[in-house]
Parts: structure tokens; sequence; C-alpha cells
């Protein structure tokens, strides 16, 4: 099902794409339970990233049969009659914008408070986590960043699974804290910025990162990291694919939710 390099049957490379197609075609039966559905994505300004990620999401919201509109920040009263909401990050005022976005919309898990469904990348990675048998409790686990689409929710994630959990940030923890670590989680944005040689052979390696890179896609691991992981997620093609088909499970969750 997943692709291997030749000569090294313990190291994996996650096919992302193949896994979210999975989990799209048996969102296509389930889509059948409902009527019509629509989901808000809120955004300001064009940046080309944020539309490549918003055209993404559209492609497979079509397939689903989901209504995609398109709002600014001014324009939350109107995105709160969708059946979820995408506030499509980095974005101006954004703490103010998340506090009057209701729990029962929110798709990425993002707002403060108690919450209905997980974050699409920590289900994601729970996802890899099920099929591949890793088991994380009692593990040593280092999570890079701290952001509430990648960092907190994926760190939340491994502790509710038994892991012991760092987190690195600017204030806290150094990139040194990796070497020993069973499972590594990147979520910073820094193309390239993780080498073969700052991770223990055999690491779990999760690249949740992606930033720009001459034009690019790119991670926070250098592609070579894949050499001493027994689990590697690329980018493009790893977390990306399955965290968006995880955006419209979570978004037949609330509508389920809301329907009762």
């Amino acid at each position: 099902m997943f692709p291997m390099r030749s000569n090294d049957i313990n190291k994996m490379i996650i096919d992302g794409k193949q896994i979210a197609e999975e989990i799209i075609s048996a969102l296509e039966k389930e889509r059948l339970n409902f009527g019509a559905l629509s989901l808000a994505v809120i955004s300001e300004g064009e940046d080309t990233a944020t539309e490549s990620f918003i055209k993404i999401k559209s492609r497979v919201a079509a397939r689903l049969n989901v209504e995609v509109r398109r709002y600014t920040p001014a324009q939350i009263s109107e995105a709160l009659t969708c059946d979820g909401i995408i506030v499509q990050l980095p974005i101006p005022n954004a703490a103010e914008l998340l506090a009057a976005l209701p729990a029962k919309k929110d798709v990425d898990a993002i707002t403060d408070g108690q919450k209905i469904v997980r974050a699409p990348v920590a289900e994601a990675v729970s996802e890899i986590f099920v099929r591949h048998n890793i088991a994380a409790a009692g593990k040593e686990a280092v999570v890079l960043g701290a952001g509430k689409l990648v960092g907190a929710p994926v760190a939340e994630l491994l502790k509710d699974l038994g892991a012991r959990v760092s987190v690195i940030t600017k204030n806290e923890g150094t990139l040194s804290d990796m070497k020993g670590a069973d499972i590594v989680v990147l979520g910073a944005g820094e193309p390239g910025l993780i080498k073969p040689e700052m991770l223990k052979e055999g690491v779990v390696l999760i690249d949740a990162g992606t930033s720009e890179a001459s034009g690019r896609l790119a991670g926070d691991a250098d592609p070579t990291c894949a050499n001493v992981a027994s689990i590697f997620t690329p980018v493009p093609g790893g977390i990306g694919p399955i965290a968006v088909a995880m955006i419209f499970k979570n978004l037949f969750v609330l509508a389920q939710a809301n329907k009762s």
C-alpha cells in the first residue's frame, strides 16, 4: 500500500495521498446521510500560499458535494450560517475572530475551551499511528512549535496516548532535545531546518511544517532525514493530504451533532 525504499524494509515513507484517498472514499458513502452542506472559509488578502491551501480544500469539497463559501473577517456573522467554518491562519485580529467562532462550527478545533472534534493534523497523526501500530505510550516525544493547528493539538494527542512530551518553541527547549526522542513532530514552518544528525536512528518523524522554498512547498525536515527515520512523512504528500481529508471528516461529525 505504501512505498518502501529498496533494501530497507524497516523504514517507510508515508503516502499521504493514498491514505487521504481512502478516507475521502469512505466519506463519499457517508455523505449520503446528509442534505446540503456548506463550509465557510474566512481569509484576508490574497497570499499565494493561503490561496493554494484553499484550492486544495475546495477540490475535496467538490468531490463531497460541499459548498465552499468565502468570507472576510468582517463577515463572521454570515459565515456562522454554514455547517462548518475554517479560519485560514495567519489572519489579522485572529484572537477576536476565534472568540466569535462556536465549537459546533469549528472544523479545525482552534477555538479556546471545550472542543467537539480534534484538530485535523492531530487526527492525521493518529491515523498514521493506528495504521502502522505505533505505540506512543511511554515513549519520548518532541514537538517543534506550539501553534494552534499543529504543535499544541499534536502535543495534547501524544500526552493522551501516554507519551512523555517536550515542546520546543523560541522560548522553551532547544533543537538538541530531539536527539533522544522516539517520536518527533515538526510544525515550525522553516524549510530544511532539521537534519539527519539531529535525530535518533529509527525515529518516527512526522513533518507537519509547511512553507515555501524557491517557489515550492517544503517541510521542516531535510528530505535526507528519511534515511534515519523508521516512519517519515514527506512534504508535500505526507501529513497535508490526510489533514485535509480530516477537515471534512470533522465537518460531517459537526453536521451530525448539530442535526441531533
